[in-house]
């Protein structure tokens, strides 16, 4: 009788920390609370001003490196999050996406402006410098490389295609690999909101 009464307590004090703690399960994307890196960024704006993490306290901030000479990964991920930003209705304004350019050399203020414009005007794209590139890549754990094209001066850039999310108070979170879709986002934005 002793072992049945200790089974069913330890049953309901189970059952009681679940509901307790968040749901877990239900992100789409990876999850990387209490992740210790990608803890943010202080970086100049196409504007010419320095942006960091606690900018955008009181929004999701969601942040990924690509280039505007991108043909595929870039454009891609830009027009989901326009998407992702329509699904959140009224919540889209608790939304910031934050481009990370791993081309400074051709990346310049007023081009990046033009390009995230394309997209929407709230969008900002960050410009570091060389060396604060090398150091963002190591504290992201992303890649990049420049790629010449053969019989020709110019260059591609090689580079990482998932997006770091942050939740409202600047926590790390979740990390949304390329392709996983404008509504699995959303649907993971919104609980970060609801939070």
């Amino acid at each position: 009788m002793k072992q049945i009464i200790i089974k069913f307590l330890m049953t309901s004090l189970l059952v009681l920390l679940a509901s307790c703690s968040p749901n877990l399960a239900s992100f789409k994307s990876i999850d990387l609370t209490g992740a210790d890196y990608a803890k943010g960024f202080s970086l100049l704006d196409f504007n010419g001003k320095n942006k960091t993490l606690a900018d955008f306290s009181g929004k999701v901030v969601v942040v990924f490196f690509g280039y505007t000479q991108c043909p595929d990964f870039c454009p891609t991920t830009l027009t989901e999050f326009t998407e992702v930003k329509q699904k959140l209705g009224s919540q889209g304004d608790r939304l910031q996406a934050i481009f990370i350019t791993v081309d400074p050399e051709r990346d310049q203020p007023d081009l990046l402006k033009e390009y995230m414009g394309n997209f929407d005007p709230t969008f900002l794209a960050l410009i570091p410098t060389p060396e604060q590139l090398e150091v963002l890549a190591k504290d992201y754990k992303i890649y990049f490389k420049k790629v010449p094209v053969k019989n020709s001066k110019s260059y591609t850039m090689d580079h990482s295609a998932g997006t770091y999310i942050y939740d409202t108070s600047g926590r790390l979170r979740l990390y949304a690999r390329y392709g996983l879709g404008p509504q699995s986002i959303a649907e993971d934005i919104g609980l970060l909101l609801k939070q």
